[in-house]
């Protein structure tokens, strides 16, 4: 059976803020929203960001996301945000950072950050507030033809994690 033990969402499980297992050296990745994947219940990003992580040395993942809304289709997300999910989900990403010793995260967006205008406010907030902890930010393979670090969805294993610069 899949278990997710580091997992937090709003009482109806509609908003995913964190899903993963806890370990020593803790891979965080945050993509754009969640799908399906929950407690008990992995998904395609979720099983290849652990995969990754383990072929990387983490012992422990955690997924997270710009945007904390449920959907199989970031396009069909209302096109402006919930307030009230955009800054929980934030705070949540905070909490979690500000607990680890040498915090470590994927960047792994895509693209598609530039469908909804909040995913873009959201990383950049996300920059700002999480640089007083020293985040080290990190890319799996090379950036898109535009310029984003690749989303998990579309990664090859034989790819290497590699600095990823916050503009």
């Amino acid at each position: 059976m899949f278990n997710n033990s580091l997992y937090s969402s709003n009482k109806d499980d509609t908003w995913r803020y964190t899903l993963g297992k806890p370990g020593k050296s803790l891979l965080m990745t945050i993509g754009l929203n969640p799908s399906y994947a929950a407690r008990e219940k992995s998904d395609n990003t979720v099983t290849k960001v652990e995969e990754a992580a383990k072929q990387n040395g983490f012992d422990g993942f955690v997924m997270l996301n710009l945007y904390p809304v449920r959907a199989t289709d970031y396009r069909s997300l209302p096109s402006k945000a919930d307030q009230e999910a955009f800054n929980r989900n934030l705070e949540k990403i905070e909490e979690l950072v500000a607990s680890q010793p040498k915090p470590v995260i994927w960047a792994a967006w895509g693209d598609s950050i530039k469908h909804h205008p909040y995913f873009v406010e959201a990383r950049d907030e996300l920059f700002t507030r999480l640089a007083k902890y020293g985040v080290k930010w990190v890319r799996f393979g090379e950036l898109t033809a535009k310029g984003h670090p690749r989303h998990p969805s579309r990664l090859q294993y034989a790819w290497k994690f590699a600095p990823y610069e916050v503009k």
